[in-house]
């Protein structure tokens, strides 16, 4: 039976952790507790802190006994992030704390799956949980009281925290039958006339997950890949890599292609708006840049066009990514411009941009048999184009 992972710092929280578990069981599932805590000795776990600590990759030195707090709990959160790796077991975690234990025990939880059942009961809830939850299905329930003692009002709100894991634990939600293999796609608004055209062709034989590329966006497209829950990518949109490199609003993180890297899935992908870093309302971006060519998407979005030199930066990331992926790809540049703005007459149209771009990908690029560079000259909202995203997908998909 898959089995609840109830989780805390027993030396801190032990009876509401007990507690915690015991009402799992109650709601007739299986719990076992297990116990992160860096400085002192919690007693009833069935899991102790020890043993956790041991699965750091230097050892439970480095982890238990540490005069620093903050760096115990980050030591500590890759031991159970290591130790959770290791569970066939697991049908729901549940997490209990305050901010050091949320950050711990989150941190771990975000290491699992897309679909398996996380849950944490935190004093910090209420606030701002991006930092907590990220791009993932992780659940975050305010705690009213702190987790500091057991009493009328936090009996019930983990009462109903267990009573929930144990449920979800219990009742798995499985695959339908009709289910189509998954399908990633990234898109902006200046690359809508292309995903949707994609869309449109891959619909018939996919499940299309269309994420917005705002950052978190493509995070979320690389979490379902690395969670098994897609059969492959057609990453058209990379604007977030520009984000990241020049200091926009949407960045990607260092680990953007990481997924494809480290799964080998089939990888369609173009540069679909990296002609623009993303600012916020026109007074937002910074000084810096107040010469720069400048375009107001909105009143809450401020596009900068990338530079030649900016350009190459961002061929060179995109390809160094590329060229470690051990999968079937292909990369389709559409040398007509590549997004909405980037056309004649548009805004952000700027031909020598554009060809440092792809003469940093040309000439970074290394040949391999699993890896195509394909150059079109199309726009990329080209109906054209889009059927050859399509195209190219199915030949690399079906081998």
């Amino acid at each position: 039976m898959a089995r609840v992972y109830v989780v805390g710092t027993m030396d801190t929280k032990g009876p509401e952790l007990r507690f915690a578990a015991e009402a799992v069981r109650q709601a007739g599932a299986s719990a076992i507790l297990l116990d992160v805590g860096t400085q002192g000795v919690g007693g009833g776990a069935d899991i102790s802190a020890l043993e956790i600590a041991a699965h750091h990759p230097a050892g439970a030195a480095a982890v238990l006994g540490l005069t620093d707090r903050g760096r115990a709990v980050s030591a500590m959160a890759r031991a159970l992030t290591a130790y959770l790796a290791t569970r066939t077991d697991i049908g729901a975690v549940l997490g209990l704390g305050g901010t050091g234990n949320t950050a711990l025990v989150t941190e771990a939880m975000r290491s699992l799956p897309i679909g398996m059942p996380k849950l944490m009961v935190s004093t910090v809830a209420s606030g701002n949980t991006a930092p907590y939850v990220g791009p993932n299905d992780l659940a975050m329930m305010y705690s009213v009281v702190d987790v500091a003692g057991l009493n009328a009002i936090s009996r019930k709100v983990i009462g109903n925290a267990a009573h929930a894991a144990a449920g979800m634990a219990l009742h798995p939600v499985v695959a339908a039958a009709s289910d189509r293999p998954g399908l990633g796609m990234t898109m902006f608004g200046v690359t809508t006339a292309c995903v949707t055209s994609v869309r449109q062709i891959m619909e018939a034989s996919h499940e299309v997950y269309i994420f917005h590329a705002t950052g978190v966006g493509g995070q979320s497209m690389e979490k379902l890949a690395d969670s098994g829950l897609v059969a492959g990518l057609i990453d058209v949109t990379t604007t977030e890599v520009p984000d990241l490199l020049v200091g926009g609003v949407f960045p990607a993180t260092e680990d953007r292609f990481g997924a494809a890297i480290r799964t080998g899935l089939p990888y369609v992908g173009s540069v679909g708006a990296v002609d623009m870093v993303n600012f916020g309302a026109r007074e937002t971006v910074p000084a810096q840049f107040a010469n720069r060519k400048l375009h107001v998407h909105n009143a809450q979005v401020t596009l900068m066009r990338t530079t030649p030199e900016e350009n190459r930066a961002i061929g060179n990331f995109i390809v160094a990514r590329l060229n470690r992926m051990e999968g079937p790809v292909r990369f389709l540049l559409p040398l007509r411009g590549v997004s909405a703005i980037d056309a004649p007459g548009q805004p952000f149209y700027d031909p020598d941009a554009d060809a440092a771009l792809f003469d940093a990908i040309r000439s970074s690029w290394v040949a391999a048999p699993n890896r195509r560079l394909v150059e079109l000259d199309l726009h990329i909202n080209d109906p054209q184009f889009a059927a050859a995203l399509a195209d190219n997908f199915r030949q690399i998909a079906n081998g």
